[in-house]
């Protein structure tokens, strides 16, 4: 039974634009999983500017947020993933359905007891700057990770489990186990871009890398503008086929409408991060596509529930606001329909560990209110929620107006991306914050070590029984026993309100259809390796 006593006002959500027929069909429907394509009638339609901004040897992209750091080996994925796949490449990488395949190795191997991993390199492969990649590299750049001073965002997922990387020939490298684990190669591909040893810099290389970044990818850093553009060249050296496009210039525009509106005067190619509330106005402009592609990504509150005598150390203060939510109306009205229920962590759009049977908790204000009763809280409470800015103000709003109606007085924290990173990365956002897990490596582990593990880097969070699981997953190989684990550790995880779960993420684009381009499905990476004006 629900409450109904109090409903939330009409006026805190705007009219939806995004039709609902459209997004019951083709987004709660699942098709959006191979990327959806959305088009206006013809009757709709105005005129548009779709020939390339600058010329047809460039791309003009608007991003939402600002690069903090060009280093894809320290920095975190959510600001990766807008460089990676253009500036690195990797041993082996994912295909576009999450399969790994060979990169700059050309073969890998593992021993039967899963804790040696072989891999064999490309002969020939150039750097950026001329050099040319060997066993030596690879083994710099996972100790360029482990190495505290660089404040490696990766380097959880491999201190624990590396015993040694030894280089036996140039194009060899064997890395040691102190343990077996199971997504240890989809930890290589999706946490490991590769640098040279010898950089040409008496810096550091954390520094180096931060602005000026070098790898085999194939792009190259051409200019870094710090807060405005980040350009890059086409590597001609590159040791695969080449991009159909000489140059990439990411420009960094925050604002939303602003991002849509440089679109739509032709200053940019495509706008990456397009909000849900304008999707219905570019649907209506010729020559342009609206593309919805899923990030595999959780949209939640990450909770800090490790903090003995703080109401959300309880679990039924967590439980509480869960069950004051009504998620499917911030979907339909703040995210436009562009979104899923979220019952757990673990995104629907991972290869394997989604539970279809697992629901999220449903709209119940009267529960919610006995629940914060019963913890001790019968009027409520006093809570800070952080936000950064590269989601939709309105989503914050929904959440404290939601927990208002229980007694739970929340104050917004809305700060620009770059300082929420920075301060979610050091556990500064207490007690909680609006956050996302991309899917680096295709693996449930990544959310879960990151948010819910012990030593994880966003993690807030301690339950023995869900740690003991998450150590089990270890050496565990094969998707059947992994997912099977892994949706036992989610059903945990939503007994427990170990954190807010909001919708599963898509990332919305739009193009000039002049284009030739795809979005990464079921990834927060940009990809550029295949890209070409028509």
């Amino acid at each position: 039974m629900t409450d109904s006593t109090a409903p939330v006002p009409p006026s805190l959500f705007p009219t939806p634009l995004f039709p609902t027929s459209l997004s019951r069909r083709a987004v709660l429907g699942g098709t959006a999983a191979a990327g959806l394509l959305l088009t206006a009638p013809p009757g709709l339609r105005a005129a548009g500017r779709t020939e390339p901004a600058v010329d047809r040897d460039t791309l003009v992209v608007a991003l939402q947020r600002n690069f903090s750091n060009l280093n894809a080996l320290v920095a975190i994925t959510s600001d990766s993933n807008r460089y990676l796949l253009q500036i690195y490449d990797t041993l082996y990488g994912f295909d576009a359905s999450g399969t790994l395949v060979p990169r700059v190795a050309t073969s890998y191997a593992s021993s039967e007891d899963g804790l040696t991993h072989t891999y064999r390199l490309r002969p020939g492969v150039k750097f950026h700057h001329g050099g040319e990649l060997t066993s030596a590299d690879v083994k710099f750049s996972l100790e360029h990770v482990l190495d505290p001073a660089s404040k490696s965002t990766r380097r959880p997922q491999f201190a624990p489990i590396i015993a040694s990387v030894e280089t036996p020939d140039p194009l060899t490298v064997v890395f040691r186990l102190k343990a077996p684990d199971g997504a240890f190669p989809n930890k290589i591909a999706g946490y490991l871009p590769l640098v040279p040893k010898e950089y040409g810099s008496s810096q550091p290389a954390a520094d180096v890398f931060a602005r000026s970044p070098i790898s085999v990818g194939p792009y190259r850093v051409k200019a870094f503008s710090d807060g405005e553009s980040l350009e890059l060249e086409r590597f001609e050296e590159y040791w695969d086929a080449k991009p159909g496009i000489k140059r990439l210039l990411f420009k960094v525009i925050p604002e939303p409408d602003s991002r849509t509106n440089a679109l739509l005067a032709g200053e940019v190619d495509l706008a990456a991060g397009v909000p849900a509330q304008n999707v219905a106005r570019l649907r209506g402009v010729a020559g342009l596509d609206v593309i919805a592609s899923p990030l595999g990504s959780p949209l939640m509150v990450n909770l800090y529930s490790n903090q003995p005598g703080q109401p959300l150390a309880k679990r039924a203060v967590r439980q509480a606001l869960s069950y004051a939510l009504d998620t499917p109306s911030i979907i339909r009205n703040v995210l436009h329909g562009i979104g899923d229920p979220l019952a757990t962590i673990i995104s629907k759009h991972y290869p394997y560990g989604a539970d279809p049977a697992l629901q999220p908790y449903p709209y119940d204000p009267k529960k919610a209110r006995a629940l914060l009763a019963e913890a001790g809280y019968p009027t409520g409470f006093e809570t800070k929620l952080y936000s950064g800015n590269d989601h939709p103000k309105e989503i914050a709003e929904a959440l404290a107006a939601y927990w208002g109606q229980i007694g739970v007085k929340t104050s917004i924290q809305r700060i620009d991306y770059a300082t929420w990173a920075q301060l979610n990365n050091t556990r500064k956002t207490n007690p909680m914050t609006i956050q996302q897990m991309a899917n680096a490596i295709y693996d449930p582990i990544h959310p879960l070590g990151g948010t819910y593990g012990r030593d994880g880097t966003w993690s807030n969070y301690d339950n023995a029984e869900v740690q003991d699981l998450i150590e089990q997953a270890g050496p565990l190989r094969g998707a059947e026993a992994r997912g099977a684990l892994f949706r036992k550790i989610g059903r945990l995880l939503n007994e427990d309100a170990a954190g807010i779960y909001i919708s599963e993420l898509y990332d919305v684009f739009a193009k000039k259809n002049g284009l030739s381009w795809d979005a990464q499905s079921g990834i927060g990476l940009l990809n550029f390796r295949k890209v070409a004006w028509a």
